[in-house]
Formats: C-alpha cells, structure tokens, sequence
C-alpha cells in the first residue's frame, strides 16, 4: 500500500483529474453544443473521446515521473518530504514507469488518429513525450523556455480536441455543414489561452518558491538570472493580461444577459486575481510563493468550470 501511495503521488493523480475534467468538459460544454445546434453527429464518440482522455492523462503522468526522476537532487532541497523518487521508488523503476506510460500514451493517440484520420494527432503527441523529456533534462533549468513548454503542454489539454474537431470538420464537409468552425475555434483559443497565461504566471511563480535548490544546482532561472523582483514584474504584467482578458469578456456576455456566467467570474476569477496580485506584491518567502501557486492553481479549476454556463446558455 505505501509503494501503490508512493506511485500515486509520484504521477501527480489530483493534476490528472484536473487534466480528464478539463478534456471532459470542454467537449461536453463547449463542442457538444455547436454540434447540437448543427444536429451534427460528434466527431469523437464516446470511446475515441475516452481515448484521448486516457492520452492526455498518460503523457502527462509520464511526464510527472521524468521530471521527479532528473529532480532528484533539487527536490532534495526544495521538498525533502514529498521525496518518492528512489526514497519508495527506484530510479529503474521510475524511469521503467515513464516508458511504460510514454507507450500506451502514444498507443490511445494512434488509435484515435486511426478513428478520426487525424494522423499528425501521433506525431504531435510523440513531440509532446519528447517535449516533457527535453523539458526535465535540459529546458527546466534555462530561462523562460521551459516555462513557455509546461504553459502551452498546459494549453494543448484544450487545443487538441478543438484542433481534432475542427480538422474533421473541414474535410467532411457533406457531414458537417451546418457545424460552426469558427465558433468552435474561438472558444477553444479563449480556454487554451487562459490555460495557457495561468499556467505561465504559476511556473515563474514555483521558480520563485524553489530558488533556493535551483541556484545550488547551478539552474538559470528567472528568478536567479533576473531576481526575484523582476520576476514578480514579469508575473504581475501576465496577472494584469488576465484581468483585462476576463473584464473584456463580461463585456462579452452581458449584452447576451449571461449574468450568472457574469457574476461567478467576478466572484470567482476576477476578484481572486485582484486578490492574488495584491499577494504577489508583498511575497518574499518560499511559503508566500506556495501559497500563491494554489490560489492559482483555484482560479485555473475556477475558469476550467465556467465552460458549464456554455451548456447552460446555449
């Protein structure tokens, strides 16, 4: 029981959640609408969408493992009580486990690519394995490329059942007619754009937090290359991004009379951001830059379950 716990927490099981959630409720409460309204038949039916789940959440929990196993030493310092990674599990095993999870994650891809004839789904999930390999071993310790990585992997959660959808669309025409591409493009880059500056804000955020082993383990992180004042410059200006990204958009919806979808983002983005910024400010100990990694981590699930006024409102 404790190597099965060990294993669980070494894959990161709340982020894969979040991950399945995510891919679940875009398709249900963004796609599946504009298909309704099309009386269109979805293009990824049940057991290819729960594929592509099965995909996304084997990559990503491949990903989690390489990461701790070249973190070994770094983790040593930063987090020496959330040690798995040869303290319960060996480091063969682990790496054994990446390969493992790596295989059937780019399997489910090629199944799906197979159902869809979306064949470049086999090479961009290939390039996301390698992406999160190259990250742990070389990109996580170099300036800003290895936060831009984790951020737009983070974005590709959303972008790759809008791509796949939309790629469908186009090219069955006779099937698809009355289907809003463009509409379903929009939204897509909407969510995969929040995901993708909140997920950049939390990287710089944790490098903050961890700066203490990155710079014993020689890492070129914006903290340590740029200080931690400038790195709080470069989160806040994102944080402000946001802020205007979302006020634009209770401009959007207003005049459609979407007030409960107006009021949770106030209440649940908006302000917590406003909040956050005020905490970013006045950060300067590892604990104040955790604590705002988790108020962040709340305002992504916040914006993640806003996809469920889409299904209520149209």
């Amino acid at each position: 029981m404790k190597l099965l716990a060990a294993f669980i927490r070494l894959i990161r099981s709340v982020n894969l959640l979040f991950i399945a959630i995510t891919q679940l409720l875009f398709q249900y409460c963004i796609v599946g609408p504009i298909f309704n309204h099309a009386q269109a038949t979805p293009v990824l039916p049940t057991p290819v969408f729960i594929t592509l789940i099965a995909a996304s959440v084997l990559i990503a929990a491949a990903g989690y493992i390489i990461n701790d196993y070249f973190d070994l030493n770094i983790d040593l310092v930063n987090k020496p009580d959330k040690l798995v990674v040869e303290k319960i599990i060996k480091r063969r095993w682990a790496i054994i486990w990446h390969l493992v999870l790596s295989g059937l994650g780019v399997l489910c891809s090629a199944y799906v690519a197979w159902k869809t004839r979306c064949w470049w789904l086999i090479p961009a999930n290939i390039g996301c394995v390698g992406a999160l390999w190259f990250y742990s071993t070389i990109f996580k310790k170099k300036l800003l490329s290895g936060n831009v990585i984790i951020s737009l992997l983070t974005a590709w959660v959303i972008l790759v059942i809008g791509f796949i959808t939309h790629y469908v669309v186009l090219k069955r025409p006779e099937m698809y007619a009355g289907v809003e591409a463009s509409k379903l493009m929009r939204r897509t880059f909407l969510y995969a754009g929040f995901a993708f500056i909140i997920s950049l804000i939390r990287e710089v955020v944790k490098d903050m937090e961890d700066i203490n082993g990155d710079v014993r383990y020689g890492c070129r992180t914006m903290p340590i290359v740029w200080g931690i004042n400038a790195s709080k410059v470069f989160a806040a200006t994102w944080l402000l991004v946001l802020l205007a990204g979302v006020v634009v958009m209770q401009a959007y919806v207003l005049p459609f009379k979407w007030w409960w979808a107006a009021g949770y983002s106030v209440v649940f983005i908006l302000i917590p951001l406003l909040i956050l910024l005020r905490k970013l400010v006045k950060a300067v100990a590892p604990a104040d830059f955790h604590t705002i990694s988790t108020w962040l981590k709340l305002i992504m699930l916040s914006g993640i379950l806003s996809m469920l006024f889409f299904k209520l409102y149209t």
